[in-house]
């Protein structure tokens, strides 16, 4: 099995079974002997697999993503070869929710700068009042996992829900608008919890900025690449809105140098996901696809793009 990620969690416990190779992407490529006997690569979202990485494992038949994304996996040369693609469904959804609740309130009531004013001695400061979530409308770019526990929390706040979607999910009560800058055009809040990829890329561009007004806030716990990050910078630059939140950006780990030195927004390194709870159900969901695809070729948790190989199924899992 080859680990092209650092993941200590997943690592200790799959050692405890498997023999792990490591993988990074700039070192030198395992002796022959090995790649020849690898049946599964460990990967993520962001270090992805390449077509190059499949071609160099002629006996790889499983990729396992250890985090929910999966945009730079190559599905085309997966598809071709009938590699299976898995990823960690479901594990993170709460976490990332209450991150990107977390983003919204410090945002919003300017958590930062307001610690940053107590702790040098300035009562309440020259900051002034500050909006909050409650009755405000909020609006979801993607309604997956995390989206719909997003929607959740909100309606505590007793905030109006609408989300964006490719297609109309027909068993939420929320309104569903058919684009980003429709979706934008109403609601004071908007937050960000769809897939990277190209389908994605940008769809949050000036024209989407605008339209969620001088008063709207944005936070991003999906893709960086779903947000045009010029556009943002400039929109937050010239008030075009009040604020964002953010822990995923285009260019990871960099994150652009304007963003560090604004003070209307909130800023993470990626970390959503990052709870002890979630890296024990992630590394648990992990082993489990890898032992059931080694013993019977099923996979619990695929990609959507990969149809049949639900646990409990008879059918051995496929490519749509």
């Amino acid at each position: 099995m080859l680990f092209k990620v650092e993941a200590l969690p997943y690592r200790h416990l799959l050692s405890q079974t498997f023999t792990l190779v490591d993988y990074p992407p700039l070192a030198a490529l395992p002796a022959a002997e090995i790649r020849e006997r690898v049946e599964v690569l460990v990967t993520s979202g962001h270090a992805g697999a390449t077509r190059g990485d499949m071609a160099s494992l002629p006996a790889l038949s499983l990729i396992c993503c250890v985090g929910t994304g999966y945009e730079n996996v190559d599905l085309d040369a997966a598809r071709e070869r009938g590699i299976l693609v898995s990823h960690g469904a479901g594990t993170n959804a709460g976490a990332v929710a209450d991150h990107a609740f977390a983003l919204l309130l410090a945002v919003m009531r300017d958590i930062p700068r307001f610690d940053a004013s107590a702790r040098r001695g300035d009562w309440r400061g020259t900051i002034g009042s500050r909006p909050i979530p409650t009755g405000k409308r909020l609006g979801l770019i993607g309604m997956g996992g995390i989206g719909e526990r997003v929607a959740v929390r909100a309606a505590a706040f007793d905030m109006e829900i609408a989300y964006h979607t490719r297609r109309k999910r027909t068993d939420l009560p929320w309104r569903h608008f058919d684009s980003a800058l429709a979706l934008a055009d109403e609601v004071d809040c908007l937050v960000v919890a769809a897939p990277g990829g190209p389908k994605t890329r940008h769809m949050v561009d000036a024209a989407v900025l605008a339209a969620l007004g001088a008063r709207g806030f944005l936070v991003n716990v999906g893709r960086g690449s779903i947000v045009d990050t010029q556009a943002l910078v400039a929109a937050l630059r010239d008030g075009v809105i009040a604020g964002a939140g953010l822990d995923v950006y285009e260019d990871e780990p960099s994150i652009p140098q304007e963003l560090r030195e604004m003070t209307n927004v909130v800023l993470t390194p990626h970390v959503a996901a990052h709870a002890p709870e979630v890296q024990t159900a992630a590394a648990s969901l992990l082993q489990s696809n890898i032992e059931l695809f080694l013993s019977e070729r099923r996979i619990l948790t695929p990609i959507p793009e990969i149809r049949g190989q639900a646990l409990g199924e008879p059918t051995i899992a496929r490519w749509a």
